[in-house]
């Protein structure tokens, strides 16, 4: 087996080829395409500091995957902790039909569903049927042995196939007057282009967050990004959901598909912006999310917004 010798530059230049595919793992361990963001970032950072200019990895991929596995489970155990009050489902006894699921169940499975699955069940379904990695680097990534993968991806394909025949039951989100009233308030001024009163809702400390681009921090800093938007004109802002996550939905009205391009994720302190996070140029994110309007919302039509092409 060869190894390579990666130093920062040559680390990112594979993190940059594979963001997407560790996204759509992330994002399904997870649940939410907002969380797998998270957890990549977070596994971006440990491959970045495990990076000394002399480390050798036989297998960048396979290494990359296993640090995610990781900080996908690190991230549900932190999020066990935070929702101990709520009823935890035991997946590990389903019962294993004969029949076997195959990729295109998995790919085509909510992000909900794959919450159904135990970890070791999802892991093992996401990494060999959605991400067409074989079992025994799966074995690599996850840790476990052959017998135990080979369970795992049995039973949660079993049980894929059993939600996939069953409508899925998804409660509209729901948007307080409040919070509405805020973010109406900030897509008017963007999409009428009233930058200098837009800069005026921003906090003294706030922090953006360019996805795949840029951080920025304090007003001085944020308010240039404002001006990146005046300067172009493929975008039209709207209030929808991202994962049941209040959002402002970014189409490009010049396009005739209507389809939603980006979004992003605005954090408020009293009357103030303390935090936007800007997915415009993190494509991937919009692969998997589950996208709805206010108005669809209201309806209790939970129907997937068209992503883009």
């Amino acid at each position: 087996m060869i190894s390579r010798k990666f130093d920062r530059p040559a680390l990112e230049a594979v993190l940059s080829g594979l963001r997407p595919k560790l996204h759509r793992y992330c994002a399904r361990m997870a649940g939410s395409v907002i969380d797998g963001e998270d957890i990549v970032q977070e596994t971006l950072l440990k491959a970045l500091q495990a990076v000394d200019g002399s480390m050798a990895v036989e297998r960048p991929e396979q290494w990359l995957f296993r640090i995610a596995h990781n900080a996908a489970q690190d991230h549900l155990r932190r999020r066990h902790r935070e929702r101990s009050r709520m009823t935890q489902t035991d997946m590990t006894t389903i019962e294993d039909p004969s029949g076997s699921a195959d990729s295109r169940i998995a790919a085509a499975t909510g992000l909900r569903s794959f919450m159904q699955l135990s970890v070791a069940q999802r892991s093992a379904v996401i990494l060999v049927d959605v991400l067409g990695i074989s079992l025994y680097e799966t074995c690599e990534v996850t840790g476990a042995t052959l017998a135990a993968t080979k369970a795992a991806l049995h039973r949660g394909r079993a049980q894929l196939r059993i939600l996939a025949a069953e409508p899925e039951q998804v409660a509209a989100p729901r948007l307080d007057a409040d919070d509405e009233r805020r973010l109406r308030r900030y897509v008017d001024l963007f999409n009428a282009r009233d930058f200098d009163a837009v800069r005026a809702l921003i906090a003294e400390d706030i922090q953006l967050e360019l996805v795949n681009r840029l951080r920025l921090r304090g007003k001085a800093e944020v308010s240039t990004y404002f001006g990146n938007y005046d300067r172009i004109s493929d975008w039209a802002l709207s209030l929808g959901f991202v994962d049941g996550r209040p959002a402002i939905l970014i189409r490009n009205p010049q396009e005739p598909d209507g389809a939603v391009r980006g979004f992003m994720l605005v954090k408020w302190r009293d009357e103030r912006v303390v935090q936007i996070r800007d997915f415009r140029y993190a494509p991937w994110c919009l692969v998997d999310a589950e996208i709805s309007t206010i108005e669809t919302a209201r309806k209790g039509d939970m129907a997937k917004v068209a992503p883009p092409a």
